[in-house]
């Protein structure tokens, strides 16, 4: 005999279909009230930080943001009793984006400012791509992430030359211009060399002497090459991802125009767009 399930399982039961079913009505309703409260929220925040809109109504705002702070918290509270491995959740990536769209405001409570943070409630519009159900865009994120994972090693190596070289630099620095020109430490140096790396150059901080204009000139050049380094080796593997996940056929060739080398997915001719046929 099946046995009866009890009110507590049944209300499990309708918040899953609601909180997680995007193909069901109350689902989708659910989850656009959730991105208009978030949109809501974000725009709140950004209100208080005008002066002269924080001075009239930054307590009715403070309660606004209260509201919606309760609202998340019972949605977390809800999303992890109505499924089985609530853990699993929690430590998801999504799961973390929705703890922290509700601490700011109950940190605020002890550390006045805090409520600040709220912002990153903005993070929680990438559920955006799970609403709509755009499989095109899910798997593009999901080769971009390949792709960063497959080049990290790279990466780190390339930013462990570049923390090296930035000491080395600096020390250069700090030894040809001196505190006079405002190089007064290796650190304040190593800063100056950051700063002139990544081709921000505030100005706080200029050498005076010939030489120490020449090293910025090649520090500066530098730059733009080390700019250009990272963005090439996370290309470099999106395309390899995306050319194995295409493979290549050699022997698939357009009756046409005799072109050669296509995708196995193409059906049609790369070249005159004829119809493939497969030989």
């Amino acid at each position: 005999m099946k046995k009866k399930k009890s009110q507590y399982e049944l209300f499990r039961e309708k918040v899953k279909i609601i909180l997680y079913g995007t193909n069901t009505i109350l689902g989708r309703m659910f989850d656009l009230v959730l991105l208009g409260l978030i949109l809501l929220s974000v725009l709140l925040i950004m209100l208080d930080t005008v002066q002269g809109i924080s001075s009239k109504y930054h307590y009715q705002l403070w309660i606004c943001e209260w509201v919606i702070t309760i609202f998340f918290t019972i949605e977390y509270i809800l999303r992890i009793i109505s499924i089985q491995k609530p853990v699993k959740y929690i430590f998801s990536f999504y799961g973390i984006i929705d703890l922290l769209a509700v601490l700011p405001m109950y940190l605020s409570i002890f550390f006045p400012g805090a409520s600040i943070l709220s912002i990153v409630r903005a993070l929680r519009f990438l559920r955006l791509f799970k609403i709509l159900h755009l499989p095109q865009i899910s798997h593009q994120s999901l080769q971009l992430k390949e792709a960063i994972d497959a080049s990290k090693e790279k990466i780190l190596v390339f930013i462990y030359f570049v923390l090296i070289s930035t000491i080395i630099i600096g020390s250069i620095m700090y030894l040809v211009e001196g505190k006079e020109s405002g190089f007064t430490s290796i650190p304040m140096a190593i800063y100056w060399t950051i700063v002139t790396l990544t081709t921000v150059g505030y100005g706080d901080i200029s050498p005076q002497t010939p030489q120490g204009q020449f090293i910025a000139a090649l520090v500066m050049i530098l730059g733009y090459g080390i700019i250009a380094v990272p963005t090439g080796i996370v290309t470099a593997e999106f395309a390899k991802k995306s050319l194995n996940n295409n493979s290549v056929n050699t022997k698939k060739t357009c009756k046409k125009c005799q072109a050669q080398v296509h995708f196995d997915s193409a059906k049609y001719c790369h070249e005159c767009g004829t119809e493939l046929s497969n030989n």
